[in-house]
């Protein structure tokens, strides 16, 4: 699926386009098995290369910037993290027709979690609680800001826009009133702390069920961490969502600006992936659902 266009500024990138680039610039490397892995990641071409590495390479120029930035701060950031997060073991330079850098990372293995077929979804929880806190406890200075990291304000117009473009589709009314609940909590008035931005399940794997690694930190960097806790609406059932918010310390208001986070997202994506991305669409849809109906339920 990931194989076919999702935007219209996407490069063509497939096996021979890598093979070429790893003979250029990684020629040790270059002739291990490769083979794409599938997935409903929306910026990036992953390659697994042989047992033990992964090729990522941007897809779209929105994900251009983000080798660099992954390079400079992952490495400062991962002794702190109580799971795996990407390794990034050399970068490459466009080449071959192909536009942007892109890497070659240490393969993690694990498998990303599937709403409603968590086998430990207690264990997660906790797990992805823990995560959380950890990166934003993390004592490294003069990140960058990361790109959910400013108030839910800056992304109203876009999210009326996408209501009501699903007029028809959605309780459009219930949306707006919940996602005006969102707005109507207190900002962040603390100092910018880490967070990784982008906490869908298909930037998450698993291993017997508990969280065995991080993946994607393209959207990372410093600010509110609110929109780290997403997974609790687009992933965690709501009987373990207290589990969650209680590993990752949110109060009140970032717990509700975490929802308005999540549903914002939600209502952006429905549209865009509904027919490019049916992995990201139905999420969008499980994350409507769960967050009106909590809504309703408070």
């Amino acid at each position: 699926m990931s194989s076919s266009p999702m935007h219209a500024d996407e490069a063509h990138i497939d096996g021979a386009l890598v093979r070429r680039l790893l003979r250029g610039r990684f020629a040790a490397w270059a002739e291990l098995p490769l083979e794409r892995v599938e997935s409903a990641g929306t910026v990036n071409a992953l390659y697994r290369l042989g047992d033990e590495l992964a090729v990522r390479l941007p897809r779209i120029p929105g994900g251009a910037d983000d080798v660099v930035k992954e390079a400079l701060w992952l490495p400062r950031l991962a002794p702190l993290l109580p799971v795996p997060v990407p390794e990034i073991l050399g970068v490459g330079a466009p080449a071959e027709g192909y536009p942007w850098h892109w890497t070659v990372q240490r393969w993690i293995d694990g498998e990303p979690p599937v709403p409603g077929a968590l086998s430990d979804a207690r264990g997660l929880a906790a797990g992805l609680g823990a995560f959380v806190a950890a990166l934003r406890r993390a004592d490294v200075p003069g990140g960058p800001p990361a790109y959910r990291g400013g108030p839910l304000a800056g992304v109203d117009a876009e999210t009326r826009a996408a209501i009501e473009e699903l007029r028809g589709t959605i309780d459009t009314r219930a949306a707006t009133e919940a996602w005006e609940d969102a707005l109507a909590a207190p900002e962040w008035t603390g100092p910018p702390v880490w967070l990784h931005a982008d906490l869908m399940p298909m930037n998450l794997l698993t291993r017997a069920g508990r969280l065995a690694g991080v993946i994607d930190f393209g959207t990372f960097g410093t600010g509110d961490p609110a929109s780290d806790l997403i997974p609790a609406w687009n992933l965690l059932p709501p009987e373990q969502r207290p589990v969650f918010r209680e590993a990752a310390g949110a109060d009140d208001a970032q717990w509700a600006r975490g929802r308005g986070w999540a549903l914002s997202m939600a209502l952006i994506q429905l549209p865009y992936y509904h027919e490019t991305n049916p992995v990201m669409a139905d999420n969008a849809r499980h994350v409507i659902h769960e967050v009106l109906a909590e809504h309703r339920d408070r």
